[in-house]
């Protein structure tokens, strides 16, 4: 087995804590994906958009990576060829595992963004409406977040390692949203061997060619060891 490309999604950082979109009672349940995930809800209520965003900065920060986040730190660092991750998470547990190789394709909670000249810096703690960018000045700062309706970061990159992937791996996401969702194709398409590992079936389940089912710190760890005892 030579190169590795894992896509992971919300279920891998579930069991540190981080809700999902589809968890009852947390961040998402109490607001619209409308209201605090478009451009146009941050343009209607940016004070809203801004407690949202604080709130689920502050909730990571007290987050701590995983059996599952361990275990593909491991693998990085035992596996002789490349290992890439591709996150549509958010939050830094992949790398305070230890992962290197991690791509923040929907951004992170951590940048700050302005959107009028698009310079980017760290997030503080908490981000108002009228805080004005270090580098223009203009009271334009966002969270560096990709939100619906926007393209994703680095795809020409991840679309690169998808087609050199000698090994796809989906690991804890839903398959419904795009286009993250066509990648095992795509990887399948060039000759991947394609993985689902998930609490349940994913909306794409069919295009995989091997799937584990189980919560994440039990089925990724024991997938990994089997990886590198060959």
């Amino acid at each position: 087995m030579k190169k590795i490309v894992i896509l992971t999604g919300a279920g891998i950082s579930a069991e540190s804590g981080l809700g999902t979109f589809r968890d009852e009672g947390g961040l998402w349940a109490q607001h619209r994906i409308e209201d605090v995930a478009t451009p146009e809800g941050f343009a209607r209520d940016p004070g809203l958009v801004h407690a949202f965003y604080n709130a689920r900065r502050a909730q990571a920060a007290r987050a701590h990576p995983n059996a599952a986040h361990e275990a593909l730190a491991r693998l990085e660092a035992e596996h002789p060829a490349e290992v890439v991750i591709v996150t549509q998470n958010v939050d830094g547990l992949h790398e305070a595992a230890g992962s290197k190789a991690v791509i923040h394709m929907h951004g992170q909670l951590s940048g700050a963004l302005c959107a009028a000249c698009e310079h980017r810096w760290d997030a503080p703690e908490a981000m108002q409406p009228g805080d004005p960018c270090p580098s223009c000045g203009t009271p334009a700062t966002r969270p560096d977040i990709v939100w619906f309706g926007e393209m994703p970061y680095h795809m020409s990159a991840i679309w690169n390692h998808l087609r050199e992937a000698d090994l796809f791996a989906a690991i804890g996401t839903s398959g419904e949203v795009y286009p993250a969702a066509a990648f095992v194709q795509d990887a399948d398409r060039h000759g991947a061997h394609t993985v689902e590992l998930n609490l349940a079936p994913s909306s794409v389940i069919s295009d995989f060619s091997e799937f584990h089912f189980g919560k994440a710190t039990e089925v990724v760890p024991q997938w990994v060891e089997n990886l590198l005892l060959g």
